[in-house]
């Protein structure tokens, strides 16, 4: 089930936001970035952090040409909700604590820790691109920012190329590249920013989990 689990999170989660695949283990040496690089992440990274709860609506275009779109709301630290549209069926929640990849038409759902996916670093308190992160290139341009990051996470290995607003830094693409150089794209659109948001969008029914469990014993 191990196997089968993180071949499915790794999937839908590199696919996602994976912005969400940030999480790495080794750091590029600080005279790698220039020092208009590193004032760029430094200001990317303060707009993010000035970013607690964020709405709207995302397309993401699959390797194979396969399009879905839904919503996503997150409230940092700790939780986000990705619901698909149909024909899609899949609803992927973070609670703070565990993430939760639900199925919608078979009922069923895997949960993983969240603290062992890539989530972890879109999700937490304070984020430092330049610390955090192995960014391998930063191309600034008139009206767009690319950020290419080298992500190496429990789940996956590749590249992670995020692409923000010159103006006032906000993320509007992320394009994850697997080890195999496929291609996954999502873009956001129609984002409200700090903003309420419901508390109930990201709960996790633990219980019917354990239901789902005993069912296969």
């Amino acid at each position: 089930m191990l196997t089968r689990f993180a071949s499915r999170l790794a999937e839908h989660l590199g696919r996602l936001f994976l912005a969400t695949a940030l999480v790495l283990t080794c750091l590029l040496p600080a005279n790698a970035l220039t020092q208009q690089e590193q004032k760029t992440l430094k200001e990317l990274s303060s707009y993010f952090n000035s970013v607690k709860t964020m709405h709207g609506d995302f397309i993401q275009f699959g390797p194979d040409g396969s399009q879905s779109d839904g919503k996503f709301y997150m409230a940092r630290p700790g939780k986000v909700r990705f619901y698909y549209n149909k024909p899609s069926v899949l609803d992927i929640v973070a609670d703070g604590k565990s993430v939760s990849v639900r199925d919608r038409k078979l009922n069923t759902q895997d949960i993983w820790p969240l603290g062992q996916t890539p989530l972890r670093f879109l999700l937490s308190d304070s984020i430092d691109l330049e610390k955090d992160t192995n960014v391998t290139n930063v191309l600034v341009e008139k009206d767009l920012i690319t950020v290419t990051i080298f992500d190496k996470t429990k789940f996956n290995s590749g590249t992670l190329t995020l692409i923000f607003d010159s103006d006032d830094f906000a993320l509007k693409q992320w394009t994850v590249t697997d080890q195999q150089g496929y291609d996954t794209s999502v873009a956001v659109y129609n984002v409200v920013s700090n903003a309420p948001t419901n508390p109930d969008l990201f709960k996790i029914d633990y219980l019917a989990n354990a239901n789902q469990r005993k069912g296969r014993n």
